[in-house]
């Protein structure tokens, strides 16, 4: 969850990182007493995503500064369109100017790109989910971004569910021990309200897999009549979540299949941030700067 606490901390930290021992070219160069004024307009079109975000940059910097967000997170704009407005010390605005488009314009990049996703399984019954594919760092932010598009977030950290993946396996199966009677082990253990899903990528793996009583199993790199026959093989026992390689290409067939989730790496790790500018205006001046 997207947390004051949590979006102080990460911006503080990014602020840090860009001005450590403050704006020598606004220091120098700004007069102190001059104000601005600026709006985040939109370049492109998309799906807005990190108004608070957004905000906190300007904010930390110089509580003196004010940010008036017109639309909200999750909200459609156009080309064109002014998606908030800045003003106060012009020192301060053009101090967090760039932290502050770095992450409304990576956030609104991954909303957009979910949303493009979502539409294109809107039609079946799967929805489209995140993976642990993100920004070290930043993972909060990103998938706020992706529920903000319409997508839904997978386990968020490694502490939150139980997901075996091949790897987890061949361990394993290196050690003869059978899949069944590990997970079954596992599954004694854990607390009841904790969920367990568990990758294969064969067909022959699905059966001693389901018999172990887990939550979800995720079919990964199947091809499309592979999907269709582990659906058929699952047969409502789990939920099915389909993942490997998935593009905007490749999702509307997956989702036909019949799965229940599609896991898309992509929506995180390959989002193009969102051509989003922050155009100036001081105080007296006749147009942008």
């Amino acid at each position: 969850m997207l947390t004051r606490r949590t979006i102080d901390r990460v911006v503080a930290a990014a602020l840090e990182e860009d001005a450590p021992w403050g704006d020598l070219t606004s220091a120098y160069l700004v007069p102190e007493d001059a104000v601005a004024t600026a709006e985040l307009v939109a370049r492109e079109e998309g799906v807005f995503s990190g108004g608070e975000v957004f905000a906190a940059a300007f904010g930390l910097t110089d509580p003196a500064v004010d940010v008036r967000l017109t639309v909200e997170d999750g909200e459609f704009f156009g080309r064109g369109a002014v998606l908030a407005v800045v003003s106060g010390p012009a020192r301060s605005v053009l101090t967090a100017e760039r932290v502050a488009l770095n992450f409304v314009q990576r956030m609104s990049g991954i909303a957009t790109l979910t949303n493009l996703y979502v539409a294109e399984v809107a039609h079946t019954r799967a929805r489209i989910a995140d993976t642990r594919k993100t920004t070290p760092g930043l993972r909060v932010f990103e998938r706020h971004a992706v529920v903000n598009g319409g997508g839904h977030n997978h386990r968020f950290s490694l502490s939150d569910a139980v997901m075996a993946k091949d790897n987890h396996l061949a361990v394993l199966a290196e050690k003869a021990v059978s899949v069944t009677a590990a997970l079954q082990g596992a599954i004694a253990l854990l607390p009841h309200t904790t969920h367990v899903e568990v990758e294969v990528d064969r067909l022959d793996q699905i059966e001693p897999v389901l018999a172990a009583g887990v939550g979800t199993i995720m079919l990964d790199n199947f091809s499309l009549d592979d999907l269709r026959r582990g659906v058929e093989l699952v047969g409502g026992r789990a939920t099915v979540d389909a993942s490997g390689g998935v593009t905007l290409a490749t999702v509307r067939d997956i989702a036909e299949t019949g799965v229940d989730v599609i896991s898309v790496g992509a929506l995180t790790h390959s989002a193009r941030a969102l051509d989003l500018g922050l155009d100036m205006r001081l105080a007296g001046a006749a147009e942008p700067v």
